[in-house]
């Protein structure tokens, strides 16, 4: 009988760390990692950067590749997002993908009905439109992976910087949550991604609006809930289903204050079995706070974990772990502008080299075990931001009106048809040309200025139907062009303007 115990823990335990395997390995903050499939030990990577960051492994917990928003200079500009491959190098063509350094822009999706192609999707908060996705294959390079399009737009409005993902209930196709930070709303924006490709988004006004682009959306742990909180203090909670994308039932927990004080909130995560929602607020004091949603009034349930009054840090992102527990980091904020990041070689102290953690987070109170500082980095160091990787190996809703692999795109029977994407980076003095679904096998690129002059021209390089390019628009007048792509099969037609 003990050998059977033994054997069934053994069971659990194995099935556990797979079914956590593409979350196996973190990337973030300057130059950390950690791996947590080889025994929750720290790493070293090649981000720096404050915010976003995401990363994603095989299904034996190998690392495939990772992405962050990152500055190029110490004078804090330019800013981008890179991507690099299992070896900590850069990924052929993983360079000048959009990304502004805040915390919630990057997301990685699998794309449904390709094993080697991966999305990555990313928003604009403060400049540059809001949407867009790159695409990865890992199938090139000799299996390292390779950016074949970029920064394909999809919508044009700045965003709310809480972008997250979760699976359909099909298990297989993916919802990708947004908010448009253009207005004052109470809009949510959903996605679908299905093997037709990304729908046009399920937009539904639930809820109280949300006033700046300051914000944050966190999926239960089943999907079957959605958090959303933002800086100036509002909280609330929405019922989310995984077969339609439908937002509803929405339970403010605490409004957007009318007068100061304002509650700052920064960041929030479910816990493991979804009672808890653990939330920081980082303003002249910083909190960790602990709400209890299966209470009637969950705003009453508040406790506070921990207090900090200390101007030199603040709490930031909380994040819950592959192996369930919750981990908190913290921005050291030293007397260099701006907000000393990048860290000086001299800033090594306790506050950047080391993450909370939140041990035991189905628990009450103290009881959940929060230990400031007590993940050490191995060296490497910290800043507000960690990876917003979904949770990969979701199952699929058994017994449930979509537990089957057929898509709402494909049900109503989308068609593939040539596309072309062009998007011009004022920053970069880049157009950014991405075409896909193209039949022809070669042709020409051509730029035409306003009189309709030939400005420039090359042969296309399309590999499996898809043709990227980043086009120097360097020495350009201002005004409008017209981008063509011209295969022996058909003629792909966008306008861009330069200024």
């Amino acid at each position: 009988m003990k050998n059977l115990l033994f054997i069934s823990i053994l069971f659990l335990h194995s099935c556990f760390c797979q079914s956590q395997n593409r979350n196996a390995i973190w990337c973030f903050g300057d130059s950390a990692g950690i791996d947590f499939k080889n025994g929750v030990i720290p790493i070293t990577s090649l981000v720096a950067g404050r915010g976003s960051c995401v990363s994603i492994c095989d299904s034996y917990g190998s690392m495939l590749f990772y992405a962050a928003t990152m500055i190029y200079s110490n004078n804090y500009f330019p800013k981008s997002t890179m991507v690099f491959d299992e070896t900590n190098s850069l990924m052929l063509n993983g360079d000048s993908i959009k990304g502004t350094n805040w915390y919630k822009e990057l997301v990685i999706v699998p794309m449904p009905g390709d094993s080697m192609k991966y999305y990555l999707f990313s928003i604009g908060v403060t400049s540059g439109p809001g949407f867009s996705y790159s695409i990865i294959d890992m199938s090139q390079n000799g299996g390292l992976g390779a950016v074949i399009q970029k920064n394909v737009l999809l919508e044009s409005f700045k965003a709310v910087d809480c972008m997250e993902a979760v699976k359909h209930g099909n298990g297989r196709d993916w919802w990708i949550a947004i908010r448009d930070a253009a207005t004052s709303n109470n809009e949510h924006r959903i996605y679908l991604v299905s093997p037709s490709g990304i729908s046009l988004p399920i937009v539904q006004n639930v809820g109280s609006v949300n006033s700046l682009n300051t914000g944050r959306y966190s999926f239960s742990p089943d999907g079957s809930k959605i958090a959303f909180i933002n800086y100036w203090g509002l909280f609330e909670l929405y019922d989310f289903d995984r077969c339609t994308g439908l937002v509803s039932n929405p339970l403010t927990i605490h409004p957007e204050p009318t007068a100061l004080p304002i509650r700052s909130f920064w960041s929030c995560e479910f816990s493991p079995n979804g009672r808890f929602l653990y939330v920081t607020a980082s303003s002249d004091t910083s909190y960790l706070y602990q709400y209890d949603l299966q209470s009637p009034n969950p705003a009453s349930t508040r406790l506070t974990l921990a207090t900090n009054t200390d101007q030199t840090h603040a709490m930031g992102q909380i994040r819950r772990g592959p192996d369930d527990k919750i981990y908190l980091s913290t921005w050291y904020l030293c007397p260099v502008s701006p907000y000393c990041y990048p860290y000086p070689d001299s800033v090594y102290n306790t506050i950047n080299s080391n993450l909370g953690v939140i041990n035991f987070p189905d628990s009450l109170g103290i009881a959940c075990g929060y230990l400031p500082f007590s993940f050490n980095l191995g060296g490497k160091r910290t800043y507000i931001g960690l990876p917003n990787n979904p949770d990969y190996d979701l199952p699929a809703l058994a017994g449930s009106p979509c537990d089957t692999l057929v898509s709402q795109n494909e049900l109503a029977g989308a068609a593939s048809v040539g596309s072309l994407h062009v998007y011009y980076h004022s920053d970069w003095d880049k157009a950014f040309i991405n075409a896909s679904n193209l039949k022809g096998k070669t042709g020409k690129l051509l730029v035409y200025d306003i009189q309709g002059k030939v400005v420039h021209s090359e042969p296309l390089r399309i590999q499996n139907g898809y043709y990227t390019r980043d086009l120097s628009m360097m020495g350009r007048a201002d005004g409008m062009y017209m981008v063509v792509v011209e295969t022996e099969k058909e003629r792909l037609v966008k306008k861009v303007l330069i200024d």
